[in-house]
């Protein structure tokens, strides 16, 4: 399973960008994949073709009216483990004993 995280946004459109994030999170949620958004981009977990095709329909979206876009991806692929959107996390606040602050959701 690969942990994908990526910030996809227009340089073109001004200093108000949420309206074109806001496009690439619909797709997001659409596509079925377990997924946490953050203030700086978003998480997605899935198999490596699922997420790239998301990754993918993003930009598909985003360049139709959009000039010049930037990208930020970085993704970590282990083998046979899924769920781990959530079990990284607790396994980090296991080690310092306590629930850490997250974003609310």
């Amino acid at each position: 399973m690969l942990l994908c995280e990526f910030s996809m946004f227009p340089l073109d459109r001004g200093e108000s960008l949420s309206p074109y994030v806001a496009r690439s999170l619909d797709v997001i949620d659409q596509s079925g994949l377990s997924y946490e958004l953050h203030a700086m981009g978003t998480i997605l977990e899935g198999e490596y073709d699922e997420v790239m095709a998301v990754v993918k329909r993003c930009f598909e979206v985003m360049s139709k009216d959009c000039g010049r876009i930037s990208c930020s991806l970085k993704f970590d692929w282990r083998r046979g483990r899924s769920g781990r959107l959530r079990a990284k996390v607790e396994s980090v606040e296991q080690k310092v004993g306590r629930s850490l602050k997250k974003a609310r959701g």
